[in-house]
């Protein structure tokens, strides 16, 4: 028993010893998950103490549940977290299919060469910031902005699009879709080129076009990936896009557009309520691993342990 184990200790080392190189590269994303992620944790108590700076975090009152109380019976609060759920699940319910539809149509194409030319150009606005994006858009749709110049040709009167709340929930669904779903097409592209060859073939044989292929191999086949992003994205649709709405908000879409992370930033930066923000976005962080594990549950129970996280 004494030599087997230590024969396991020194297969053991030997495969660290192996994938050191590995490890020492893995070491920096650790460190910043530690720093950024694990520390900032502490800071917690303060969403149920009155901070004080000359205190410190121990050092400060303790208050309880007083300003998660009184985020619920803020009606901005609540206004905001319904803005956020809404703009949330818009995103996720009309861009979730949008990149797998994309990744079937580019895996379809037989050329290599055209193939990648489309998925550079999808992929492409993922890598700018929104703060330029938002510039963009906030140009293109300004009433001296080629749309309202379009709409001057047909005698149509100019739009302030970004002040109407209408066609801002629409303009930020749409403008996020369609910078997001190139990246997540990559994910999907990702796993088509896993399937067996083999599949194909036999349903070619068998007389299947491209079409039932795609519904009866491809779509079966990507659907574990497909339901564990689903999971994912559950767990963030709090998660407005704090980025986008910053840049794009203005006081006119109030209504519909301030959401919990813009609400936050309001009260806990800009009016310094410490405290309060915390309060706020530890219950959002609260809800979103209840959504995550309640959405794991459930696609487990449906398409089995394949379709979880765990």
């Amino acid at each position: 028993m004494t030599m087997n184990h230590g024969t396991l200790l020194g297969k053991r080392f030997r495969m660290a010893n192996y994938y050191k190189q590995l490890y020492i590269m893995l070491l920096p994303g650790l460190l910043f998950l530690f720093v950024f992620k694990y520390i900032p944790i502490y800071g917690l108590l303060i969403a149920f103490k009155e901070f004080n700076f000359l205190a410190g975090i121990l050092g400060s009152e303790w208050v309880g549940l007083k300003y998660f109380k009184e985020a619920f019976s803020d009606r901005f609060f609540l206004n905001s977290l319904r803005n956020t759920f809404v703009i949330s699940g818009l995103k996720l319910f009309i861009g979730f299919p949008i990149p797998i539809i994309i990744a079937i149509l580019l895996n379809e194409l037989s050329r290599r060469f055209e193939r990648k030319i489309f998925l550079t150009l999808i992929f492409l606005p993922y890598f700018i910031s929104w703060v330029v994006l938002s510039g963009i858009f906030l140009r293109i749709f300004s009433p001296e902005g080629p749309v309202n110049y379009i709409r001057g040709l047909f005698g149509y009167d100019p739009i302030l699009f970004f002040a109407i709340p209408e066609y801002f929930l629409a303009l930020v669904v749409g403008t996020s879709i369609w910078r997001e779903m190139g990246w997540s097409s990559i994910i999907y592209l990702a796993a088509m080129s896993s399937i067996n060859p083999d599949l194909y073939e036999a349903a070619e044989i068998d007389g299947a076009g491209r079409f039932r292929q795609v519904l009866h191999i491809t779509v079966p086949s990507i659907m574990p990936i497909a339901a564990i992003l689903l999971i994912l994205n559950t767990g963030f649709i709090l998660n407005a896009g704090f980025d986008q709405i910053y840049n794009l908000f203005n006081p006119m879409v109030l209504d519909v557009g301030e959401i919990i992370d813009t609400y936050v930033f309001k009260k806990g930066i800009v009016e310094a309520n410490y405290s309060y923000g915390a309060a706020v976005g530890l219950f959002k962080s609260a809800v979103g691993l209840f959504l995550v594990f309640t959405a794991n549950k459930i696609a487990v129970s449906i398409g089995g342990k394949d379709s979880g996280l765990w």
